[in-house]
Parts: structure tokens; sequence; C-alpha cells
């Protein structure tokens, strides 16, 4: 009994330690605030402030975007126009689904089978922004972010990321200089992550979203090479929900968006706004297992003891109708 209850714990413990280590980076992300890299409201010039222009300029002029072809919708004209005014120095880059893949043909030809093959167009609209900024270096915009102040005074860093509730990055507004470590790393991961995750959001979420993002920053952070913010740094600076938005000084307005939203998302949500019901229903349902599998194993051992000695063990203390079964069994070999 001592014996096989043991062999069961140790099982069981093993299968538990391989599923926390399949999400230790997701549930890491959990408590992970990137305080330690956040750039500071101390760090940025006020909106009219000299400073700005003594700022170095390590990021390039461009902003990036994406669409299908070259005709912007309605709902976009306006996010985009208020940032092609106020960045009337800075080149723009509209990559259309033609010019996307043309530039991963030519410059990136060892990623176009995968490219290719993505079942959303929304993970070849994710992947070609991480390749651009590798690539150029720049700022990349969703088209649904307006501009609400130049960018100038975050072009002093190699890279920025923005922070997005409830935890981890997004990949709406991002920028870096050209070759920067941390792209390059981005770009190297997206075919080991290409995988169907069964829903259609969580598949992109994970294999080129945000989800995707947050797990390789995560991973970056803890490779030693996110250090150094002057030219050639690896560092990646993250920008605060404050200073992305809704605040006076935020340097982004957003508005109408994510369409390739479907109904497992609306799902997903509803599971964010109710965790609290679903760790309940978890850890009853955890407890479901465990009882069903000590249920099962306690016959398989029992069963082999049968076969070994003839007879059930000692501690045997099945139902009526299993005891008989044994007995009938055993009483072969009296």
């Amino acid at each position: 009994m001592r014996r096989s209850v043991l062999v069961f714990l140790v099982i069981n413990l093993l299968v538990i330690a391989f599923l926390v280590r399949s999400v230790f980076t997701l549930i890491t992300l959990l408590t992970e605030t990137g305080d330690a890299d956040a750039i500071t409201r101390g760090e940025i010039p006020a909106l009219d402030s000299p400073l700005i222009e003594t700022r170095p300029q390590l990021i390039p002029k461009i902003i990036h975007q994406t669409y299908i072809n070259e005709t912007i919708p309605e709902k976009w004209l306006e996010p985009v126009q208020q940032c092609r005014d106020m960045h009337k120095d800075y080149e723009f880059k509209l990559w259309t689904d033609d010019s996307s893949r043309e530039f991963i043909v030519t410059e990136y030809p060892w990623f176009i089978e995968t490219y290719d093959k993505y079942p959303f167009p929304i993970q070849r609209a994710d992947a070609i922004r991480y390749f651009v900024l590798a690539h150029f270096g720049g700022t990349y915009i969703d088209l649904d972010d307006g501009c609400a102040r130049r960018l100038d005074p975050l072009n002093s860093y190699p890279a920025w990321l923005h922070r997005t509730d409830p935890t981890g990055i997004s990949n709406d507004a991002m920028a870096s200089t050209p070759h920067h470590p941390f792209f390059l790393y981005v770009i190297e991961s997206l075919s080991s992550y290409n995988r169907n995750w069964g829903l259609p959001y969580i598949t992109v979420m994970y294999t080129t979203g945000p989800l995707f993002l947050s797990v390789l920053w995560k991973n970056y952070m803890s490779s030693g090479k996110n250090v150094g913010d002057g030219k050639g740094g690896g560092r990646v600076r993250i920008l605060t929900n404050d200073d992305y938005h809704q605040k006076p000084w935020s340097f982004f307005n957003t508005f109408v968006g994510s369409s390739w939203h479907g109904d497992d998302a609306r799902f997903i949500f509803w599971m964010g706004d109710n965790w609290l019901l679903l760790t309940a229903m978890g850890f009853l349902a955890a407890g479901v297992v465990a009882v069903i599998s000590w249920w099962l194993w306690t016959r398989i051992v029992a069963m082999g003891h049968r076969k070994q000695y003839g007879m059930k063990p000692r501690w045997w203390k099945g139902s009526p109708r299993w005891n008989r079964k044994l007995d009938l069994e055993n009483s072969r070999y009296d």
C-alpha cells in the first residue's frame, strides 16, 4: 500500500511539475510590471520644453503602418492624418499585403513558408511589423492609434514597448533602432511559436500577437541582453499606460479597432472578467480529477496484485461488486 501510494504521488507531482514548467513564463507575467525598465515621467520633457531638441535621436524618424492595400478605411483616416500632420519630417511607410510579402521574399526568404501558411491575415500583419522594425528601425503604429504629441522624446531610447492591461505588453505601438537584439530575437522566434491552439483568438495572440511578444519580452529580460540605453544598447524601455494614452501628456490617441476579434475573443474577455469564479472551478475540477485518478490507480494496483498473487491485497476496500468478482477469481486457487 505504501509503495503504491508513493508511486501515485510521484506520478502526480511529475505531471504537475511538467504543467507548471510549460506555463511558468505565463504565470510570472501576471506579476511582471516592467517597472525596472519603465520610462519615468521625469525622463520625458514637457510638450514645449527646449530639452526635446537636446536629446539624442537613436530611433530613425520612420513611422510604419500596415493594411490590406493602400485604401485606408474612413474610420482610421483621422488617426493616420494626426500622425502625418504632426510628423512632417518623418518618413511614412504603409505596408500592404503585397509589399509585405515582397519584402519577406527579398530580405527574409527563410521565413516565407511560415508567413504564407499563417491561417489568419492578422498574423501576417503582426509578423511584418516585427520584421520592418528589426530591419529599418523606426516606430510602428496601428492605424487606430492617433498621435497626441510628437514622438521625438521617445526616439532617445534604443527600443520601447508599452504596457497593457491586465498584464504584459502590446504590439500596437512600439519602436526600435535597426537590428536591435530584442526584435532580432522576436523574428527568429516566430517560426517556433507557430502552432494552432484551437481558438482563433488564442492562436493569434500566442503565435504573433501581444501574448507572444510579452512572453519573449519576459524571456529577453532574463537573458542578460536587456542592458544599455545609448547607441547600440540592447535595453527595451517600457512606456506606461498614462504616457501611452488618455492623459494630457500622453503620446497617443486611441480609436476604434480590433476588427479581427471574434466570438472566441469575447469568450476570453468574459473569462478575464470572471477569473475568480473560474479559479474556484479549476480547483474543483482538479480535485475531481485527483479523486478519479486515485480510484483508477487503486483498481489497477488491485488487478496487478490479483494476477501476481491470486488474491486481492490486504488494503483493498473496493465496492461489494468488485470484492465478489475478486473472491470468485481467487477461489480458483483454493
